[in-house]
């Protein structure tokens, strides 16, 4: 049934239109639950409603690009020189035959050598030749220092009047592998042997051995009119 003097019913009985000219929002006036009025404006907002529970955290994005480089800092200063290292082992032997250090000692005649050489007597030697490094030298004019221990090879040559023989000694000691001679002639004594020292700046001497019956005349102007000459060559081996 319709509402009194406000409405009336469509002719095809589905919707209800407004009479009224004022602009208010129309009243359902449709019998057995049809549709409300249409061209309604609508009617004021309500109040905002309350806020709904935080969704859940969502996904990590992409990882962005690498920024720039920094500027480098300035450099810091050089701290203070270190101790010196202690040093270090002796190193291999060169490709020369192995040989660290040499030197030639050497006479002449005359004027070298001018008195005989007795039994028990050095040979002098006063002049220095070729030397290299100081591992060997001189101590006075026949006893010469074997600086660090190690292996020595000795070669000696000497023009001797007499049959005799001559010999090697080290710290005053004789070696008598070192023994070198002739009997009779007129040739030089000539001799080589390798020494080993136990202890530094040992002492090598060439001597006419003790108990030898005859004082040595190291011959001047032998062979000739030049004076000749008489060497101890020490080369350090080992």
């Amino acid at each position: 049934m319709s509402k009194q003097n406000s409405f009336n019913r469509s002719a095809d009985d589905t919707n209800c239109n407004c009479n009224s000219n004022e602009n208010k929002c129309c009243e359902p006036c449709c019998d057995n639950d049809k549709d409300p009025c249409i061209n309604c404006p609508p009617g004021p907002q309500g109040p905002t409603g309350a806020t709904g529970p935080q969704g859940p955290r969502g996904l990590t994005g992409e990882r962005g690009p690498a920024g720039p480089q920094g500027i480098p800092g300035e450099r810091g200063a050089i701290g203070p020189q270190g101790p010196t290292g202690a040093t270090g082992p002796a190193g291999p032997q060169g490709e020369d035959g192995g040989i660290l250090s040499y030197a030639d000692f050497y006479a002449l005649m005359p004027p070298d050598n001018s008195a005989t050489v007795a039994p028990g007597t050095d040979v002098s030697f006063p002049q220095n030749g070729p030397i290299a490094n100081t591992n060997i030298g001189r101590l006075g004019p026949s006893s010469f220092f074997l600086g660090p221990v190690g292996a020595y090879q000795i070669l000696f040559q000497v023009s001797v009047t007499e049959a005799g023989q001559l010999l090697l000694t080290l710290n005053g000691e004789d070696l008598e592998y070192t023994v070198a001679g002739r009997a009779t002639g007129t040739s030089q004594i000539v001799g080589m042997a390798v020494v080993n020292t136990t202890s530094v700046n040992s002492v090598l001497t060439v001597r006419n051995p003790a108990g030898n019956a005859a004082a040595l005349t190291i011959t001047p102007l032998a062979g000739g009119t030049r004076p000749v000459s008489a060497h101890l060559v020490i080369m350090q081996i080992g």
